[in-house]
């Protein structure tokens, strides 16, 4: 049997679902790519124990249908090194030896059959549905899943929190000293209702949905969530409990604002952090008279360091305290040329927003301050 496809339209799809393969799979048949040709379209499935992905191709020719399973790692490694050229790839029913011939030479290596490749069976009968837009969807969990927790004691603050409510898609991580917030409007479905989607499979998502157009469709139910583009289709188990009522810690009364551009306070930010102290990383803001000054020390090392930006601030002066790579995470993960740091005094969480949104876009960050000394 032989069939025939583009060798960078199949090292694309390869390399976006190897990673769902494990290096320790609970069954074997789980370190290979499952083929499955129907008429002249490919479907590659990888899978491990939590979650699997589907990649669909178009082929140029095939000759018949066919299911058999590939070794992951040697068809991945081996149609990366070639150039986009077509290839032809033949496979023996009978003993299943494979060959890929391309331009100017072939590989020869054994296939399987797929009789024992698990099947993913969905639960449409109580899933709720929506749809957003595919971009939308792979920017929101990049710039999310970054304040996501590792505490093996609390496993659904490690994961991003898919909040579905009032015709809006909220996603939320939080470590309990940074929170991040992203509201994508209008995904068309007034339902309220929600999953925690583990931090693997946001990875994931963010590779896979990134490269797409158009809508993704999500469905969910308690145990499973599903999402679906043109190209591809992910199925991911979730994880189990209740997400913290996150709104509750966001302070709605941050009197004192300060506007400052990103990128400046980025470059400096990385500067000043160079002279704080290793283990606790601090840097001290002091805000006012239009200018805000960073400045770090450590004196274990004698060395210090102190910068100012020109900011338009409306408040009372303030100096408050953060740790130097929780406020470069957070900022680094504002979409947006100039941000508004929201803050009421040294002991109280500070919010960071961008001065302007992107469409049907609304980002928010909260950090907790760390104490000073006097």
């Amino acid at each position: 049997m032989k069939f025939s496809i583009s060798s960078g339209l199949l090292s694309d799809r390869l390399q976006l679902i190897k990673n769902v393969v494990d290096d320790k799979n609970p069954l074997p048949i789980l370190s290979n790519f499952l083929f499955e040709i129907t008429g002249k379209t490919l479907k590659i499935t990888a899978s491990n124990s939590e979650s699997t992905l589907i990649a669909t191709a178009a082929l140029d020719e095939c000759e018949k249908d066919i299911r058999f399973v590939i070794n992951a790692k040697t068809i991945e490694e081996s149609v990366k090194q070639l150039p986009e050229q077509p290839l032809d790839i033949y496979v023996n029913e009978t003993n299943w030896e494979t060959t890929v011939r391309y331009q100017n030479g072939q590989y020869n290596f054994m296939a399987q059959a797929a009789d024992e490749y698990p099947e993913f069976s969905e639960d449409t009968a109580n899933s709720v549905s929506f749809n957003i837009d595919a971009q939308k969807l792979a920017n929101a969990v990049s710039r999310t899943t970054f304040a996501s927790a590792d505490d093996p004691l609390r496993p659904v603050m490690n994961g991003v929190f898919f909040h579905l409510n009032q015709n809006a898609l909220s996603f939320v991580a939080s470590d309990g000293l940074k929170l991040a917030c992203n509201k994508v409007l209008n995904v068309g479905n007034d339902t309220t209702g929600g999953f925690i989607l583990p931090k693997k499979p946001c990875g994931l998502i963010k590779n896979i949905f990134s490269k797409e157009s158009g809508n993704v469709e999500i469905s969910f139910t308690e145990r499973n969530a599903t999402f679906k583009s043109e190209n591809f289709e992910f199925h991911s188990r979730l994880t189990e409990g209740r997400y913290p009522d996150y709104t509750r810690v966001i302070p709605q009364d941050n009197p004192n604002h300060a506007t400052v551009n990103r990128e400046a306070l980025i470059a400096a930010l990385r500067r000043i952090y160079i002279f704080s102290n290793v283990a606790s990383g601090l840097i001290k803001l002091e805000i006012g008279n239009s200018k805000l000054t960073m400045s770090s020390q450590d004196t274990d090392y004698s060395m210090s360091a102190n910068e100012s930006l020109l900011c338009d601030y409306n408040g009372t002066p303030i100096s408050i305290g953060f740790k130097g790579p929780n406020l470069l995470d957070v900022v680094n993960n504002i979409q947006a040329e100039e941000i508004v740091l929201q803050l009421a005094d040294a002991s109280r969480a500070g919010i960071i927003v961008p001065v302007e949104n992107q469409p049907d876009v609304e980002s928010l960050m909260l950090i907790m301050p760390m104490m000073l000394a006097h």
